[in-house]
């Protein structure tokens, strides 16, 4: 039986939102790319506004790499990894991964973000698995903006968690595995396991620890 140490990614081991940052990042790299910062904010809004799910909000703001070649686009999130990302962990939260891999756990990280660049993470080498939301792809490798499945949030992280122990054949001891989130969307994980932790948590919470990352 393995052990699992599953990790969220946004806000859990990073100090910042992944997906505005890759925006961010590729504003730096073309500025001409600012042009689609008020569709970013309308997606924002309408989330907000609850016109608009999370499936609809994400392929509204990628507007900014529609119809980008796939191997243009791995060019792209490996920069973003070395330049952004790689400096937005919590040290915390590393040294946490370190720690349980040295333990015998396998580490899983599983978050709403797009997979995409958050394959990047694979560059932790103590990272077992990465899943995260997946956008489609055409025939030609061409991105094409629209979530293939679905949003990677709540329940589907534990559908979609199930699915790559089934594939690789993997038997967990959940009971003895643990789970960090800084959200409780993420009760649905927490509940699968019997060591949960919430980072950095500042809601109304009776259950589950609270840890302090920096």
């Amino acid at each position: 039986m393995e052990k699992l140490a599953i990790f969220d990614v946004d806000f859990t081991l990073t100090k910042k939102e992944t997906l505005m940052e890759f925006y961010k990042f590729m504003i730096r790299k073309d500025i001409k790319n600012i042009r689609f910062l008020p569709r970013a904010a309308f997606s924002g809004i309408m989330f907000i506004l609850k016109i608009f799910d999370e499936r609809k909000t994400k392929e509204t703001f990628l507007k900014f790499i529609d119809k980008i070649d796939e191997d243009k686009l791995k060019e792209i999130v490996k920069d973003y990894y070395e330049k952004v990302l790689s400096k937005i962990f919590y040290k915390d939260g590393v040294d946490m991964i370190k720690k349980l891999k040295s333990e015998g756990y396998k580490i899983y990280l599983i978050s709403a973000s797009p997979e995409f660049y958050l394959k990047e993470l694979y560059n932790i080498k103590e990272v077992d698995k990465v899943i995260g939301t997946k956008f489609r792809f055409n025939d030609n490798k061409v991105f094409l903006r629209k979530i293939d499945g679905e949003n990677c949030k709540g329940k589907e992280k534990v559908r979609r968690l199930m699915e790559e122990l089934k594939k690789e054949n993997i038997k967990v001891d959940f009971k003895d595995s643990y789970m960090f989130s800084d959200s409780l969307s993420d009760k649905p994980l927490f509940d699968l396991v019997g060591h949960p932790y919430l980072i950095n948590y500042r809601g109304k919470n009776n259950l589950i620890k609270i840890l302090k990352w920096n």
